[in-house]
């Protein structure tokens, strides 16, 4: 629940809470919230519950959505559309399309990079009619 706050805000609040509520005052607001929060929780623990007992075994199949979105929550946007898109081939973001992991379309082996080699001065380039 307090997962974004530091230590750093945490004491300017403590510090805060100090000098408006008086050092008279504070136990009794700490003690105040922690019940409060233990109560809700209940609450929620008591709705997951009646939730698991009506739905029964469509419970697991409304959770199991829910848990990936938020696993997409936590990704960055590269490594979702890697996972999701790509099918985990990361070779268009690392530029490294020769690795013997990453596979085509349809599972198989990429295809090699065909080798070249230079033309000499008085060549001339191939031609592929197909592809003018």
């Amino acid at each position: 629940m307090f997962g974004n706050i530091g230590w750093g805000e945490f004491m300017i609040l403590l510090v805060a809470a100090l000098v408006i509520l008086g050092p008279e005052r504070l136990p009794g607001a700490v003690s105040w919230i922690s019940k409060s929060l233990r109560q809700v929780r209940e609450y929620a623990g008591g709705a997951t519950q009646q939730l698991k007992d009506e739905l029964g075994p469509e419970f697991d199949d409304l959770r199991k959505p829910l848990s990936e979105l938020n696993q997409l929550r936590g990704m960055t946007p590269r490594a979702a559309i890697t996972k999701h898109l790509l099918d985990g081939d990361d070779s268009i973001f690392t530029g490294n399309f020769d690795d013997k992991k990453s596979s085509g379309a349809n599972g198989s082996a990429p295809t090699p990079k065909p080798t070249t080699t230079p033309l000499g001065d008085g060549d001339k380039p191939p031609i592929d009619i197909d592809a003018t």
